[in-house]
């Protein structure tokens, strides 16, 4: 089945402003509620949110084989759950709706001031029910960078480093969707010259640029996904900030990783950019060496070129810009993760999430956290207002952008952007 929506000459009678991330060839999936209290599955156009649940009340996906409550719930699951195909028709769809040649919507106000909200009028909410939810590691630069810090820098990457993707099990009850505040967290850490922990608020708090795929039903228990097949079930990505406590992480997570210090809060941009809208930004990525085993080989563009950006803004201050990267740096790709995640049977479902792991790349200021940009804290970072940074005070704002652009259009995420309030004061 074609994929019409990407055409690059398409115009849409929505006004779409310069440089703006949700061009008609976007057409992104969310959830939002309205003024009224109404919650819709939705996409958006420009500065408008398009209500899906009204369009489909009103007639506009007839032909399309969907269940009468489909853009009418909470979450996006059930949508995704039907497959590659019916997200194509939907979206192809969505592309002629609102071609700026087209009139049947157009031109019926009645029906236009049902359907089109303003972006400030409407509370963007999180897209899905995240059942389960596995972070990875797998930016090369990001895994030499900690492997410099604190262990051998001249075996920086552990043995398995270069042959797996490596992953872990993270928590998907405070993952939250961009707007929304995170709390300083609390836990022991151990002070330097100290041989017994304390309890208190972290005082290393990070945050980590990454991206994360949604999945959608992908197999049975006991089963695995081919690597070839491994793209056709992934419905699209988003920005996520996977907030980290480097102190309270530095005295868990031996002998089984990250816990406390990751599972506090996770934020992600809400509106679900499919990779049918991203096709036309794949790209190389790095060179393999030494070559995976056979299940994890792939051939062709498995990348893609999406910018990414990092800021913080203090409060009543102006941010400043602290990191520029780009997902095709990426060393293990999408594919290969989502592969690598069933080769042992394990089961994949609709809305589970994947995060990419911190993404990093080869220059100073490219890198995705505030442990490499600062060395620890050894070189803190000035900004715009005159303070300095070794890592994330109460009160900043950490701002996440991404975007993709050649010379036909610009696709993009829009902003994760979430604000860390301080710890809460427990009383013992």
């Amino acid at each position: 089945m074609p994929n019409i929506a990407n055409d690059p000459k398409r115009k849409s009678w929505i006004n779409v402003p310069e440089n703006s991330d949700f061009p008609i060839q976007n057409i992104p999936f969310g959830v939002f509620i309205t003024k009224e209290d109404v919650i819709t599955i939705g996409t958006r156009i420009g500065n408008s949110a398009i209500d899906m649940g009204a369009l489909q009340q009103l007639g506009y996906f007839e032909g399309i084989e969907l269940t009468d409550d489909m853009f009418m719930q909470d979450t996006l699951n059930d949508f995704i759950s039907d497959g590659k195909k019916t997200w194509r028709l939907v979206r192809n769809r969505l592309a002629h709706i609102f071609d700026a040649e087209n009139p049947k919507l157009r031109d019926n106000k009645k029906h236009c001031d049902i359907i089109i909200f303003d972006m400030k009028d409407v509370e963007m909410l999180l897209p899905v029910q995240i059942g389960d939810y596995t972070d990875f590691y797998s930016s090369k630069e990001h895994a030499t960078n900690v492997g410099k810090m604190f262990r051998d820098p001249d075996n920086a990457l552990l043995p398995n480093w270069l042959h797996i993707p490596v992953g872990y099990h993270g928590r998907s009850s405070t993952i939250v969707p961009s707007g929304v505040a995170v709390r300083r967290p609390n836990g022991q850490t151990l002070p330097a010259g100290e041989t017994q922990p304390v309890f208190g608020p972290s005082k290393l708090v990070d945050f980590e640029l990454e991206t994360a795929f949604i999945t959608t039903d992908a197999n049975l228990m006991g089963e695995a996904i081919p690597i070839g097949e491994a793209e056709d079930y992934i419905f699209g990505m988003v920005l996520f900030n996977d907030w980290s406590a480097r102190d309270i992480q530095k005295w868990e997570y031996v002998p089984l990783g990250p816990f406390l210090a990751k599972n506090f809060a996770s934020s992600i941009s809400p509106w679900i950019v499919t990779m049918d809208a991203l096709e036309p930004f794949r790209t190389k990525g790095p060179e393999q060496n030494p070559e995976p085993l056979a299940y994890l080989q792939q051939s062709g563009d498995h990348a893609f070129d999406i910018n990414l950006q990092v800021a913080i803004q203090p409060e009543n201050a102006e941010e400043t810009v602290v990191s520029n990267s780009n997902f095709k740096y990426m060393y293990w790709s999408m594919c290969q993760q989502l592969t690598h995640h069933t080769v042992n049977g394990c089961r994949v479902n609709s809305g589970d999430m994947m995060g990419s792991g911190t993404i990093s790349g080869p220059t100073e200021d490219s890198f995705g956290s505030m442990l490499e940009l600062t060395w620890g804290g050894k070189n803190p970072i000035k900004l715009n207002d005159g303070s300095e940074r070794k890592f994330i005070n109460d009160n900043d704002t950490v701002i996440i952008r991404g975007y993709c652009q050649n010379s036909d259009i610009r696709i993009g995420f829009g902003e994760c952007s979430s604000k860390l309030l301080p710890a809460v004061d427990l009383k013992f």
